[in-house]
């Protein structure tokens, strides 16, 4: 089949599968937001009072945030009788008319129901406000399937919502391998073909995307302890102890901006690895244990953008907001002192270098007795220096921030470079080999004296300095926005 062929069949399966969605259609506002509100662990127990509460929780969230879509995340019900539970939480969605989609739990269909994943879907799938699905047959699990997001304005895919079925208990029924299933390499298959069938209809690149499922992978247990990981942390993870790559093919695939679990009713922490969020919902049902109070976890998507921004609602309040790519968070903007702005106003766009030679090895061996010369540039550069190896820079320039709030800088450096505002070491990078580091700061509006140090040992020279906000997505300092200070 010819490219172009090619390209209208695959485009035509894609509109295919949006039509599926009918009424429920999924589309990004006339604002370019997509608001999806994730529900998890609402452990439903049939005859229960604590249904009620849940009810209470869920209808809140709903009627507070106006979501376009409610994804359940699994473990929705607990201690089934038989079928009545998932006749009744449908209704929650359909009285709120609110699109909703569910990935199962390991407690969704365990034996003791008497109900399979299948059945589950078929009753699931009478609700009219139902977008989920069983998916592909030939592969592991129930309920594996993309929901496609369309742009504002036109029929096209502008995001994608993976779902998938994260199975339940030991992983072949083996023992040794820990007690709950991973994601299998068939599921996973599955998912590179859909991300390359989708990526050549976007014209070969990749279209903004977030995973759903119960059980966490084993790589959340590698954000903990990192700066820019919030929210509570009460009990260990407990993913597959078989790690099958899931997390490796999201890397690879470069669409998947996010995943959401649940599974843990004590943790509801969110972090970055590898430019990937691994986050965890908020508990939402009073039938299963935790203390913390009932909620979702509110993620919303930017059109065209790969960015959103995310935070926990519950009926009372909402906290702990997080914002992607950038890694900030309100715990940044509640606990950052804020750095006064500069008097001044220049008028000259451009940066102060001083230029050294030497083998440095570290920026603090960087001494006035190895200046070479200085001047001005109009940005950072290195590819100008006389040597190839064994020099350094110092580069000095006044910073105008838009607006007072929490800014992430970065550098990517070969060899070693720190980045300085206002004198507070904001990014600290003092070795070899390239690498990016990033750092935070509290700004108030107006100019900042923003100083960055670099050393060039040997083997390649490279230094690319950004900035992001959570209004300001990831990228380099533009140069409109950095001044030569009046002396």
């Amino acid at each position: 089949m010819k490219k172009k062929n090619l390209g209208i069949a695959i485009f035509a399966l894609i509109s295919l599968q949006v039509a599926a969605q009918g009424t429920n259609r999924l589309q990004f506002n006339k604002d370019g937001k997509f608001k999806i509100a994730q529900f998890t662990d609402i452990h439903w127990i049939h005859g229960d009072p604590s249904c009620e509460k849940t009810v209470a929780t869920i209808k809140a969230v709903l009627a507070a945030e106006k979501p376009d879509l409610a994804v359940l995340t699994g473990d929705v019900v607990w201690k089934v009788p038989e079928r009545e539970p998932w006749t009744d939480i449908p209704k929650i969605f359909e009285e709120a008319k609110t699109p909703f989609a569910v990935v199962f739990g390991n407690h969704d269909a365990e034996s003791a129901t008497k109900i399979s994943r299948s059945e589950i879907m078929d009753i699931l799938s009478k609700s009219p406000y139902f977008v989920g699905e069983k998916g592909p047959e030939d592969i592991s699990g129930c309920g594996n399937y993309i929901l496609p997001v369309q742009a504002s304005k036109s029929d096209k895919v502008s995001a994608l919502l993976y779902c998938f079925d994260s199975n339940a208990y030991t992983y072949s029924k083996n023992k040794l391998l820990g007690e709950y299933d991973p994601i299998f390499f068939d599921q996973i298959a599955w998912y590179r073909q859909q991300s390359d069938k989708f990526t050549a209809a976007n014209g070969g690149k990749p279209l903004p995307a977030l995973a759903f499922f119960h059980i966490p992978l084993p790589e959340y247990h590698n954000i903990l302890g990192k700066k820019n990981t919030v929210g509570n942390y009460g009990e260990k993870p407990c993913p597959p102890d078989f790690n099958t790559g899931l997390f490796a093919s999201f890397i690879d695939k470069q669409d998947v901006m996010g995943m959401f679990v649940g599974h843990e009713h004590h943790n509801d922490y969110i972090g970055i690895e590898y430019y990937i969020a691994l986050a965890y919902g908020r508990v939402s049902g009073y039938g299963g244990y935790g203390k913390l109070e009932r909620g979702a976890r509110i993620i919303s998507l930017y059109e065209n953008e790969f960015a959103f921004d995310s935070w926990i609602r519950t009926p009372q309040s909402t906290e702990l907001f997080f914002y992607f790519p950038s890694g900030i968070s309100s715990v940044d903007e509640e606990t950052l002192t804020y750095l006064p702005a500069k008097k001044g106003n220049p008028k000259k766009q451009g940066i102060s270098y001083t230029y050294y030679e030497g083998d440095f090895g570290s920026v603090k061996k960087i001494t006035p007795d190895k200046k070479v010369s200085q001047g001005t540039m109009k940005y950072f550069s290195v590819h100008d220096a006389p040597l190839e190896d064994y020099f350094a820079y110092e580069f000095r320039t006044w910073i105008k921030i838009p607006a007072k709030g929490v800014y992430s800088f970065y550098t990517i450096s070969d060899d070693g470079s720190q980045l300085y505002i206002d004198d507070q070491l904001v990014v600290d990078k003092d070795w070899s080999h390239i690498v990016r580091i990033d750092g935070k700061v509290a700004l108030e509006a107006g100019f900042h004296e923003l100083k960055v140090l670099f050393y060039e040992a040997n083997w390649g020279q490279k230094l690319e300095i950004g900035y992001s906000s959570k209004k300001i997505r990831d990228t380099k300092l533009p140069e409109n926005i950095l001044f030569i200070p009046e002396k």
